[in-house]
């Protein structure tokens, strides 16, 4: 069979059975399904390292209020009641109200596009096989991804993203049977300082296995109510009942990208954020079911970004495929391996990735 991704062919790997009695997507026997298998087995170990794996939540602390959403703490009063010079009591002032600013994006502005081009690595730190990010020192890397982000202007202004796994799916069920791991509040706080530090995006990356999306995405929302954190979705990670990861493509459809939008825009009118990213991860078209259902939401970005592995060629015609008849209000994103794209072929340059139609507005590094 033909892989709708790479377009390498395989014999492909038996697809378990989904609930409801539909059949899993096989996964092609290709570099991709090999890689896969490897992926789930590594984030395992991965998050072993980091935190004994397990399917327990990973709040965050609650987040300083430098000034609180929708106003500023009250000041003390001008007057304080003490006796003035004739030995009467001075009247009691009331506050002036303090003019607060509100939240904007980590480089100004309440809004991402089209002033914006975001350019990121993702990944996780000790699992180097699952991204850039994962690799080295984080702020090394948010160094580096500053510069690769400047090549990638073109007529915008740079925002480097630091894309962290979040939620990271498992080839073993776990404690909960959710075929998942949450990456610990310890981990994911040292990423915000770095970005904060770096002026740059945190996009907080879901590999759902078989736990809830929307569950996920609000498991972080002590992080979602900053002004620069936003999610990424790894949809092919979903899975269904009987479905494990590595063996078949999970799914999602426009109607739960939405309900996570809608979330994500209560967030953002509640606190008065700026633009939040909502971005979904897309390796073949069956991995999005039903996306004419997909609405935007008010202060939500969505961004579809076309993911898959293989030479610029390959690549070119998975992109064709993915923006084919796209919906109104979904902007685009772009994928790119430094080692797996460059196997037998080579990665895709800065011009190359800015010539696609239409042009990618989150370039992405794995």
């Amino acid at each position: 069979m033909t892989d709708e991704v790479s377009g390498r062919s395989g014999s492909g790997i038996p697809g378990a059975r989904a609930a409801g009695g539909r059949s899993a997507r096989p996964v092609p026997s290709s570099p991709d399904a090999t890689r896969r298998r490897v992926l789930a087995v590594t984030a395992a170990a991965g998050l072993g390292v980091l935190t004994g794996c397990g399917g327990t939540p990973s709040r965050a602390r609650p987040a300083p209020e430098a000034s609180p959403p929708g106003g500023s703490r009250s000041s003390p009063s001008a007057g304080t009641g003490a006796p003035g010079p004739s030995g009467s009591a001075t009247a009691r002032q009331p506050a002036r109200p303090v003019k607060r600013r509100r939240p904007e994006l980590p480089r100004g502005g309440r809004e991402l596009f089209p002033r914006y081009r975001l350019v990121g690595f993702c990944g996780l730190p000790g699992a180097a096989a699952l991204g850039r990010l994962g690799t080295g020192e984080p702020g090394q890397r948010a160094a580096e991804v500053e510069k690769v982000a400047h090549r990638y202007a073109a007529g915008r202004e740079p925002l480097p993203v630091l894309e962290l796994l979040a939620t990271v799916a498992n080839a073993t069920a776990g404690p909960d049977g959710t075929y998942r791991s949450r990456t610990p509040a310890a981990t994911i706080r040292r990423f915000h300082r770095v970005a904060r530090d770096r002026r740059a995006l945190l996009l907080l990356n879901i590999q759902p296995g078989r736990a809830d999306v929307l569950d996920e995405v609000k498991a972080l929302r002590d992080w979602l109510v900053h002004p620069d954190v936003g999610i990424a979705l790894d949809p092919e990670w979903e899975m269904a009942r009987g479905q494990v990861p590595g063996d078949t493509y999970g799914r999602t459809d426009g109607h739960e990208l939405t309900e996570v939008a809608r979330y994500l825009s209560g967030l953002v009118e509640a606190h008065d954020l700026p633009q939040k990213p909502l971005v979904f991860h897309q390796v073949a078209t069956s991995v999005v079911r039903a996306q004419s259902a997909l609405r935007p939401q008010p202060g939500v970005a969505l961004i579809k970004s076309a993911d898959g592995i293989g030479s610029p060629g390959l690549k070119r015609g998975t992109w064709q495929r993915l923006v084919h008849d796209l919906p109104d209000g979904l902007h685009t994103g772009f994928k790119l391996f430094y080692e797996e794209d460059a196997q037998g072929s080579r990665l895709m340059t800065p011009k190359e990735v800015l010539a696609l139609r239409p042009q990618p507005e989150y370039v992405m590094y794995e």
